[in-house]
């Protein structure tokens, strides 16, 4: 069942890489899109369900195939996604651009085969819980206020990042879900960092570099859930010298695309403030 979980996962990072690609086009050209606006907009919306097709995807190729086939698969969608939003913005992505791509996909790809595998359910007490809200939270706003400093291109890195951040600890409350048991405080705060994620993500594809901003996004979310899960669940991370050089990778060529991505804007529409 190899093969079939490969490409399955690899239809749902083509869906995903879409969904991105729409939902930044929508977003794009303003300071603060405003999701009562965005919610309104049925491209956005296409977006949104694109993107939920590709995560259900992705869980069904976890349980046809491996989690080490499965995983590199859903880091195509950044390859997949550059020449679907350079097509929306009316443009044809350069070589340097899908080079770097590449680079950051080849470090992505690195470090999700070098992460441990855990056994056994995992389980968040109540202290926990909010230790996990309250770091996501904090890197959030430190990373949005940094934003405020930088230039376009850091401004969507770092928007994405504190999404990215706020994404990795709604995976991690996802995976106590699952695998420890339903708990009604874990359900109750899964909402919280998710929508903050989402409205984060917003911002930053707002700023017009979509390639910068989704690659960010691709390595800050992983990277939280497996710091998370290493403090707060007890699972194991990788050791060695791999997992340095292949994060230093991915960041070298989101670097990379921060060079040679051009900043993608539209004209500001009704219902957005800029």
């Amino acid at each position: 069942m190899t093969v079939p979980a490969a490409l399955i996962a690899l239809v749902g990072s083509l869906f995903f890489a879409l969904g991105a690609a729409l939902q930044q086009f929508e977003a794009a050209g303003t300071d603060q899109p405003k999701m009562s606006a965005l919610l309104r907009r049925p491209r956005w919306l296409l977006g949104g369900a694109a993107i939920l097709a590709g995560g259900g995807l992705h869980i069904v190729a976890l349980g046809l195939g491996p989690l080490t086939v499965v995983q590199p698969m859903g880091v195509a969608s950044l390859l997949f996604a550059l020449p679907i939003a350079a097509t929306l913005h009316g443009r044809r992505p350069s070589t340097s651009e899908l080079g770097a791509a590449a680079v950051v996909a080849a470090g992505l790809i690195g470090l999700v085969l070098l992460v441990p595998e855990s056994d056994g359910p995992v389980r968040l007490d109540l202290r926990e819980l909010f230790t996990l809200l309250g770091v996501s939270g904090a890197a959030a706003v430190l990373l949005w206020a940094g934003s405020r400093l930088a230039g376009p291109a850091g401004r969507a890195a770092l928007l994405a990042t504190a999404s990215g951040v706020l994404y990795g600890a709604t995976a991690t409350l996802v995976r106590v879900l699952v695998d420890g048991g339903w708990n009604w405080a874990y359900l109750l705060a899964l909402p919280v960092p998710a929508l903050l994620a989402l409205m984060m993500l917003q911002r930053a594809y707002a700023v017009g570099h979509f390639g910068v901003s989704f690659a960010a996004l691709q390595i800050a979310d992983p990277l939280t859930a497996v710091a998370f899960g290493a403090l707060l669940l007890g699972e194991p991370l990788p050791t060695g010298l791999a997992p340095i050089a292949a994060a230093a990778l991915a960041t070298a060529g989101t670097v990379a695309l921060a060079r040679t991505t051009p900043l993608e804007n539209r004209p500001p529409r009704a219902g957005t403030t800029v």
